[in-house]
């Protein structure tokens, strides 16, 4: 397989952000659903709503995200709008909570643990999709990208406890954890194979470094520097790329990421997708 493409810039403006999505060269059509993560409220990391303004804007996207399955006002969701509105996100663009009326079955095919992946049943509205997400450090995943925001992020309240438990909701937080990083790769293909590969595209913004996901109403302040904005056609390149430009900062802060996630084992979600034909864990960087 050819290396992927990974388009990267150090510039953290709305400018820079539009122009490595116009690198990509791929327009997204139709109706487009934007994914980002909200934010747990007294969490500050998440995408700041004036950043992402200017592209939300020229695809005329609809801002989506879903309810979180654990506790908290996001779990709910007339509350998860109000905090959408707080966060300056519904004063931008239309937003949607996916799973907001119902949620709906896609197939997962070919997985080792899942047969079906629960997304927010509002999915079906859209044509295409843009995978924006804040990379970051995680509880769980060790590290949070394209690959989770896809996969949690797009998952129903009850399809994120499935994903957790690898199958079985009721133990989200007790299963093995390696089978749910494989569990998170399998809904990812679910949601590839659902919108059509060539209608998602990736946007990574490596900013606000903290060991703690956006989920995190109260994560430890970073300890390391912004890197920069990556962007691909591919998912597992663009987690990848992320990762391998932690590991190569000269900032002696990223010892606190890198312990995160190794310690978490967070790439195998990446080597698992890549398995699973979802992307390349070999790609070029094109700096814009």
């Amino acid at each position: 397989m050819a290396k992927s493409k990974v388009y990267f810039t150090k510039e953290f403006t709305s400018e820079a952000l539009v122009k490595i999505y116009e690198a990509l060269g791929t327009e997204l059509t139709g109706k487009v659903a934007v994914k980002i993560s909200t934010g747990e409220p007294g969490g500050h990391n998440f995408l700041n709503a004036q950043f992402i303004e200017p592209l939300v804007t020229k695809l005329k996207g609809t801002i989506v995200e879903c309810n979180t399955a654990y506790e908290g006002r996001r779990r709910h969701t007339e509350e998860h709008y109000k905090v959408m509105e707080e966060h300056g996100f519904a004063a931008i663009a239309p937003c949607e909570i996916l799973d907001g009326e119902a949620e709906m079955s896609i197939p997962v095919i070919g997985g080792k643990h899942l047969t079906e992946n629960f997304v927010g049943a509002g999915l079906e509205k859209y044509n295409s999709m843009l995978i924006l997400s804040h990379f970051k450090g995680h509880a769980m995943g060790g590290f949070g990208g394209a690959l989770k925001n896809m996969s949690i992020g797009i998952a129903s309240a009850h399809g994120k406890a499935h994903i957790h438990g690898v199958g079985v909701p009721e133990n989200l937080w007790t299963a093995d954890h390696d089978s749910f990083l494989e569990c998170m790769a399998e809904a990812d293909k679910a949601v590839m194979d659902y919108m059509g590969r060539k209608n998602i595209l990736y946007i990574n913004v490596a900013n606000k470094l903290s060991v703690d996901c956006d989920c995190d109403s109260n994560p430890e302040e970073p300890k390391m520097g912004d890197i920069g904005i990556f962007a691909s056609t591919d998912p597992v390149a663009v987690d990848k790329a992320c990762v391998d430009a932690v590991y190569a900062s000269e900032d002696e802060g990223k010892v606190h990421l890198i312990e995160r996630m190794e310690s978490r084992n967070g790439i195998h979600t990446a080597d698992v997708a890549a398995a699973l034909g979802l992307g390349n864990l070999e790609y070029e960087i094109v700096e814009l």
